[in-house]
């Protein structure tokens, strides 16, 4: 069985990517178009398109306020959508899960509510230099509203993090550990179990941000010992503007809300407002419902898939890329760690990562180039940004030899 032949036995990836409009397109002139930027946000199938157009046709209608029919289906499908993603990440209650905008907003609710409200001066959170901007920011602003202590512990010239140095940088000042689960820009799958049992021997509870985890294998959120975790499914083949927030219940139940508004109250009155039980109590306002209603349909369309099928796939493109990449004159790649995600970096000699964006662009390979939001890590490698191609269900081999030949086409430009 040849390779290409070996990748369509495991995911029929030439049957998926018919589900994706967007991929039927020709770019820049006629130009087979090669998306390899997922770990930016990825293409939606038909199914999840469908959903929410049906949501706007059908369904639109306030959720948990009005008395009507519409109201109600919108609710139900707002509701439904909760329930299928605690069910995806094996939470013990829907009540456990906090739909918002993203990876981003989830991550700051915590640092605002629980952050504010547990730590204090002289106490320690622990990240590590792998983290994307959104999973540090949120930190240090919350060191600087309260006195504690961002530690961070390093990465090996292989991207992983050095589990022995993290350790030692726990103990009893130690509140909060948040560590991403799966890098954005060097793929390294973090032990994200072994990280939380240390944490919480530590006496710290331990937030993970999985939007990179989450679209390409199966994850439970109390088999990896989280406290909490999020995800944003605009890159799990969803719409974008909605994500969801894991909490322990009785984390989410001491804490106070992140924003006021409708919805988030038991009572108000110009003496005193109480406040509901969660999720409701951190979902102020009119909420994103027809991504509600995309993000179910997403969830459905990788079960459909199968998320063994998918990582899988992904794990035999990666082994094809990086082989491939390895035989290119001047191309070293960052991020070599033994677990990875369908993620290559790479930086090519002489040729800064924005030009090779844009020559392969003229080839109709889509590309990230930069620091992908974690400038630590290009610090860490020495490099000023990355180019980065990253894997999704609809990925074949011949893509990864349309950015091979685009490099070739950069090489000449810059020979």
């Amino acid at each position: 069985m040849t390779a290409e032949a070996l990748v369509h036995s495991v995911l029929d990836s030439l049957a998926v990517r018919s589900d994706f409009p967007a991929l039927q397109q020709t770019v820049r002139g006629g130009k087979r178009l090669v998306y390899l930027d997922n770990a930016a946000t990825s293409q939606k199938p038909r199914a999840v398109i469908d959903a929410v157009q049906k949501f706007y046709e059908r369904d639109n209608g306030s959720v948990h306020r009005g008395v009507y029919e519409l109201s109600e289906r919108a609710t139900a499908v707002y509701e439904g959508a909760r329930k299928k993603i605690a069910r995806f990440l094996n939470a013990k209650d829907a009540r456990e899960i906090v739909l918002l905008r993203g990876t981003s907003e989830a991550i700051n609710l915590v640092a605002y509510t629980y952050g504010r409200k547990n730590v204090r001066a002289g106490d320690e959170i622990l990240i590590t230099e792998m983290e994307h901007h959104s999973n540090i920011v949120p930190w240090q602003m919350l060191c600087e509203a309260t006195g504690a202590v961002l530690k961070v512990a390093p990465i090996t010239d292989a991207g992983e993090v050095d589990l022995q140095a993290f350790e030692k940088l726990l103990s009893a000042k130690t509140k909060i550990v948040s560590a991403v689960y799966v890098s954005n820009s060097l793929g390294t799958v973090n032990p994200i179990a072994q990280m939380s049992a240390l944490a919480h021997a530590a006496g710290a509870v331990m937030i993970v941000d999985g939007a990179q985890a989450a679209p390409h294998f199966l994850v439970d959120v109390q088999a990896i010992g989280a406290d909490f975790f999020a995800f944003s499914p605009h890159k799990m083949y969803g719409p974008s503007g909605i994500g969801a927030l894991y909490g322990r219940y009785e984390l989410l139940d001491a804490m106070p809300p992140f924003l006021g508004g409708g919805h988030m109250i038991s009572n108000v009155t110009f003496a005193k407002t109480t406040y509901a039980k969660p999720p409701a109590k951190f979902e102020a306002g009119t909420p994103n419902m027809e991504g509600a209603a995309g993000l179910a349909a997403a969830i459905d369309y990788v079960q459909a898939l199968g998320i063994d099928a998918i990582d899988a796939h992904e794990q035999l493109l990666l082994k094809y890329a990086t082989d491939a990449l390895a035989k290119v004159a001047g191309l070293r790649i960052i991020g070599t760690a033994a677990r990875k995600v369908g993620v290559v970096s790479f930086v090519l000699d002489g040729v800064h990562p924005h030009d090779v964006g844009s020559i392969l662009d003229r080839h109709g390979v889509c590309v990230r180039a930069g620091h992908h939001c974690t400038q630590p890590v290009m610090e860490r490698f020495k490099v000023p940004a990355t180019t980065r191609a990253s894997f999704g269900v609809y990925n074949t081999m011949e893509d990864v030899d349309a950015l091979v030949e685009g490099l070739a086409a950069v090489r000449k430009v810059f020979s």
